[in-house]
Formats: structure tokens, C-alpha cells, sequence
């Protein structure tokens, strides 16, 4: 699980303190869904309207993310894409 918090013209303070509320709303809502599913790579990036977002805001699009996660995982995996071919060992025809 990855969190990514830019600077968006913010202080380290600022940064940190909204790091500290997504660590803690992906600890309570994310990571037990998560831990359910087989090995995935997450990675959640706060866009610069976070910074001003009530922690109830923010609770919304982490719930959000968590229904988005369980409907994705939830979903059949798609087919495997057919190769494409090799022009080395399947020359195009010649065509007239």
C-alpha cells in the first residue's frame, strides 16, 4: 500500500497532518478489504483539495475507493490478449 502526498504549495506540517488521516481512514476501511484479496499493489494520491477536506470528506473518498477496490476485485478477470504477431516468423502476404 502506497500514499502519496505532494506538496501542492503546502507546509511539511500541513503534509503531514493529511498523511496522518489517510494513513489512519485506509488502516480502519481500506486494508481489512485488502487483506481479502490476493496480492495487489494500491497506491492512493491526494489531489491538492485534500489539504482543505474535513476528515469526514475524506472518510466519503476513501469509501469510495473501498467500493471501487470490491467491485473490481469482485470482477472475472478479463481473457488474455491474443499475441500480436511476429513479423520475423509470420511475414505479411504479398498482396497484389
Amino acid at each position: 500500500m502506497g500514499l502519496v502526498v505532494p506538496k501542492h504549495r503546502h507546509s511539511s506540517v500541513e503534509r503531514n497532518r493529511l498523511k496522518r488521516r489517510l494513513r489512519e481512514l485506509i488502516r480502519l476501511r481500506l486494508l481489512p478489504l485488502v487483506a481479502e484479496l490476493p496480492p495487489v499493489a494500491l497506491v492512493v494520491r491526494a489531489h491538492p483539495t485534500a489539504y482543505g477536506a474535513t476528515f469526514e470528506a475524506l472518510a466519503r473518498q476513501v469509501e469510495r475507493l473501498r467500493r471501487d477496490v470490491a467491485r473490481l476485485a469482485a470482477a472475472p478477470p478479463a481473457p488474455p490478449a491474443a499475441p500480436a504477431p511476429d513479423p520475423a516468423r509470420d511475414p505479411a502476404p504479398d498482396v497484389p
